[in-house]
């Protein structure tokens, strides 16, 4: 069910509009044809030059989503969350857990808490299908600010994965990785990540 709230946005006039923010999840699956669409236009607006049209079922050659979190202003998206469940193993432990991958806001509804509000229906989502111990993500350094201040804590160890051309390949501790507690375990594992296939 979507939600939806008020947001102000400046307008060029330098007057404030009451606009409606709705945020909404549904799988993969159930995308309708004009969803797909919006989605597709909002990432091609975004890298379309730099990395070619967005493809949903491998989002420029991560995994894909099972969960999309839309946000739509006045109809319109202007945001999106994607992520997947899958069992990974870290140190000795198997850990289920949320892949996030396809964060993203419309330039132009940036500084509105379009991220905040997006990245807490996520959680809510990932809570809601249960058995997910963690949500988890891989980032640029320059964006770590805004997982922290949203509740994610960064942790550090080696990653195993399959790089964006299928090849196995280990990054060194240190580049940035965060987690988000969901339910389950509570306490992150000590231990090498092997995320046992692409990152998202």
């Amino acid at each position: 069910m979507p939600e939806s709230e008020v947001v102000e946005r400046a307008t060029r006039a330098g007057t404030v509009d009451r606009v409606s923010l709705e945020i909404f999840a549904t799988s993969h699956r159930e995308l309708t044809t004009d969803e797909l669409a919006g989605v597709r236009n909002l990432f091609d607006a975004e890298y379309l030059v730099d990395f070619g049209p967005w493809n949903p079922e491998q989002p420029y050659g991560y995994a894909p989503h099972d969960v999309h979190l839309i946000a739509r202003l006045e109809g319109a998206p202007v945001g999106h969350i994607g992520w997947a469940g899958r069992t990974i193993g870290v140190g000795d432990h198997d850990v289920v857990i949320a892949g996030v991958g396809g964060v993203l806001v419309a330039d132009p509804v940036r500084g509105l808490g379009v991220g905040e509000r997006l990245m807490r229906r996520a959680i809510e989502s990932m809570r809601e299908a249960g058995g997910i111990d963690f949500g988890y993500l891989g980032c640029r350094e320059a964006v770590v600010p805004f997982y922290e201040s949203c509740g994610w804590s960064r942790v550090t160890a080696a990653e195993r994965t399959l790089d964006r051309a299928g090849t196995a390949s280990v990054q060194p501790a240190g580049q940035p990785l965060l987690v988000f507690p969901v339910g389950g375990m509570g306490v992150w594992p000590e231990g090498d990540i092997d995320l046992r296939g692409r990152a998202w």
